[in-house]
């Protein structure tokens, strides 16, 4: 073997040690990250490759994450642990309305909300999941109807308060967390990219609901691609709201795709920031893929281990 031959021979060896160094290194980083993460079901159902349960349980696995979130039947839920996984946010059913537009804030919803919200309630104790979604509603009236005239601010906020307190005492019984979720309604392009007429569009507005409400079994679902577009400064706000934060949502904005360099939000420093604050929920992704989903879903979960 001549000089040139040992040369290639010995970048080779060392090139494929450091891929296999590298590789290790990766899974062990993943392994030894301080934030808790997870898949939400419906974007890699509903776009693209339109996974399986089964299949975004599998990536789960692979990926190092210990959940697959808002699912929110029995079914699912016995898909999931059977997986060995969690559902970190339960979803409500979403028949005959959603539950993002027939929210607490209208008393008139409350017969039908508390039903399915406790029937979540239940599902997610059996099932050892922390936490299940909450909304605002729709400041409409008649939610599916612009001009049937506007809830009051105020108004929606002590309506939410008090259908809030109707519900967090079973909930704490239960061993599970509400969590309010704000949503942009600045962005009209699709149905699940904003939210135009939601009453619990600005995070101050719900953290205030959430600190009036004053009960451990109510929190803030902390969504940084909605909180984003309405308000901004997402690590200062990690750091003033960390006492009421019961889960955390990724996405890219604008256009809520993939954690990568076409969109705004440095996630490496903000997930620094969750971890510094002690938060110990868990970081669901909840962005609706434009590219190769695998692919995408590794880039954001090695982007969020810290």
């Amino acid at each position: 073997m001549n000089r040139r031959e040992m040369l290639r021979s010995s970048v080779g060896i060392a090139g494929a040690s450091f891929l296999s160094g590298t590789s290790m290194m990766a899974e062990t980083h993943m392994k030894k990250g301080r934030l808790k993460q997870s898949i939400a079901f419906w974007c890699f159902n509903a776009a693209g490759e339109k996974w399986s349960l089964e299949r975004i349980c599998q990536v789960a696995k692979e990926l190092g994450c210990e959940s697959v979130e808002l699912v929110n039947t029995a079914e699912e839920l016995a898909t999931v642990k059977k997986h060995g996984l969690t559902c970190a946010l339960l979803g409500l059913d979403m028949s005959p309305n959603p539950p993002f537009t027939h929210g607490y804030n209208n008393p008139d919803h409350w017969p039908k909300l508390f039903e399915r919200t406790k029937k979540a309630i239940d599902a997610a104790s059996e099932y050892g999941c922390p936490n299940v979604i909450a909304f605002t509603g729709y400041a409409y009236k008649n939610p599916d109807d612009p001009n049937s005239g506007l809830i009051g601010m105020e108004e929606g906020a002590g309506n939410c308060v008090k259908g809030l307190k109707k519900m967090a005492e079973y909930a704490a019984k239960m061993n599970v967390t509400l969590c309010l979720e704000p949503l942009n309604t600045r962005d009209d392009t699709h149905p699940m990219k904003g939210h135009p007429g939601y009453q619990g569009e600005h995070i101050e507005y719900c953290v205030d609901i959430l600190r009036r409400v004053n009960f451990p079994s109510v929190k803030l679902l902390l969504d940084f691609y909605h909180t984003q577009i309405m308000d901004g400064d997402l690590i200062r706000r990690l750091r003033e709201y960390k006492d009421v934060i019961g889960h955390i949502h990724t996405a890219g904005n604008p256009g809520r795709g993939e954690l990568d360099d076409t969109q705004e939000i440095a996630y490496r420093p903000v997930m620094q920031a969750l971890a510094d604050i002690g938060y110990q929920g868990y970081v669901g992704h909840e962005y609706i893929p434009t590219r190769d989903p695998y692919k995408s879903l590794q880039e954001a979960v090695a982007l969020c281990t810290v």
